[in-house]
């Protein structure tokens, strides 16, 4: 991945250059690893494979992301740490010093490549905005905030969340959030 120096961590977007360092944190890395790893587990004997934080997302020649999680199933465009394709989906996870870039200017630079689903995960809410592209746009398809107490009348922590392009990978929503305080 593209590093300014060895520890400092950047995207490039717009001729931009954004510092992504330090890292989200605690629950930001929990939530990717929660997802990372039930898709990974779903994905065995598959194409398809999952990235977790560690794989540049090539825009055009000179922009580049690096996505919280993307599922790839054309690992002909993986090429050491850099991917050219378009991932089937994507998670961003907020933390304060991306939510705004992760709301707006990414969401439309994955709309732009044809990224199929996007989701906006927000540790602080425990929420989950699951985007469809849809005529060049993302439109808002569903949104779950996670109430886990079984005694209350929204209980919704059994649902499970499948992706519109691979309907048998799915990922409940209580999973995502676990080991989330």
């Amino acid at each position: 991945m593209p590093l300014v120096n060895d520890d400092i961590r950047t995207e490039k977007i717009d001729g931009v250059i954004y510092n992504m360092s330090p890292s989200g944190g605690f629950m930001h890395s929990q939530i990717n690893g929660n997802i990372y790893h039930s898709l990974r587990q779903q994905l065995k004997n598959s194409v398809c494979v999952v990235s977790i934080e560690n794989l540049d997302l090539y825009l055009s020649s000179d922009e580049y992301v690096i996505p919280d999680i993307m599922l790839i199933c054309d690992r002909s465009q993986i090429q050491k740490d850099k991917y050219r394709g378009v991932p089937r989906f994507i998670v961003e996870t907020l933390s304060p010093a991306t939510a705004f870039k992760d709301k707006t200017t990414k969401k439309e630079k994955y709309a732009q490549i044809g990224v199929d689903e996007y989701w906006i995960v927000s540790p602080k809410e425990r929420s989950v905005e699951i985007y469809y592209l849809e005529n060049g746009y993302y439109k808002l398809v569903n949104m779950y905030i996670l109430e886990d107490d079984e005694t209350d009348e929204h209980y919704n922590a059994d649902i499970m969340i499948n992706l519109r392009a691979m309907p048998n990978i799915s990922v409940q929503l209580k999973e995502i959030f676990e080991n989330i305080e």
